[in-house]
């Protein structure tokens, strides 16, 4: 998934998703806590290869993924292209009006967009992508 796309939260939590990122993501699909304080959006099979993933792993690891299965939401796209986001994960990623939704390869992230500015600033200088790419050995 690629793009980066600006929307806004309503009153009743509910995030209009791009078309786009709409026809990848399916219409069924699962949104769960990230490690960069914003949401993780997975089709329902990159979600299933996660699970699989994890289900292999032996079960002192598997209890550390516990969070990311817990607070798990799996959300329908309504005919207006917009899912619900429960108050918990809301809440956990600050998503209060404004929201940046971000392609990221597998999954889609979803950020407080003034998070996402700050995050976006220190990503985005010449020399953060050249040490990144480096590191991967690109």
């Amino acid at each position: 998934m690629t793009g980066e796309f600006e929307h806004t939260l309503d009153a009743k939590g509910r995030l209009a998703i791009p078309s786009r990122l709409r026809d990848e993501l399916g219409s069924v699909f699962y949104v769960t806590l990230s490690m960069d304080r914003c949401l993780s959006a997975y089709s329902a099979e990159n979600w299933q290869k996660f699970s699989d993933k994890v289900d292999a792993m032996p079960f002192v690891k598997q209890r550390k993924m516990r969070p990311l299965f817990a607070f798990a939401a799996r959300c329908e796209v309504d005919g207006q292209g917009r899912i619900l986001l429960p108050q918990n994960l809301r809440e956990y990623a600050g998503l209060e009006k404004s929201v940046t939704v971000v392609g990221c390869n597998n999954h889609a992230e979803l950020w407080d967009s003034a998070k996402w500015a700050e995050q976006h600033a220190i990503e985005m200088t010449p020399e953060n992508i050249a040490a990144v790419m480096e590191e991967l050995e690109f």
